[in-house]
């Protein structure tokens, strides 16, 4: 029994961990976006205001990957290892 809670803990610390490595991703992205839209900005300055809200909308695009990854990293830490300890009783 004891074996079995320990097995619990750690799958969910691992797969935290792992759930917290996906904020490499979003980051990666915006930054490639955003210096995209700086990049096409410098060619056609005229074209700010549009290229601003697409860069924008691209950027909130991204980040709702981290922000899922987020959540499950803290579901996984605490709200699954009661929900699994509840069937070894």
């Amino acid at each position: 029994m004891e074996l079995a809670k320990a097995l619990i803990l750690m799958g969910c610390a691992i797969g935290a961990g792992i759930a917290m490595i996906s904020g490499f991703g979003p980051g990666i992205g915006e930054g490639y976006i955003a210096g995209k839209a700086i990049e096409a900005m410098s060619r056609q300055p005229e074209m700010k205001g549009e290229l601003t809200s697409t860069m924008l909308l691209g950027i909130a695009c991204a980040e709702t990957t981290g922000i899922y990854g987020f959540v499950t990293g803290l579901l996984l830490i605490f709200l699954a290892p009661g929900m699994f300890m509840k069937y070894l009783a």
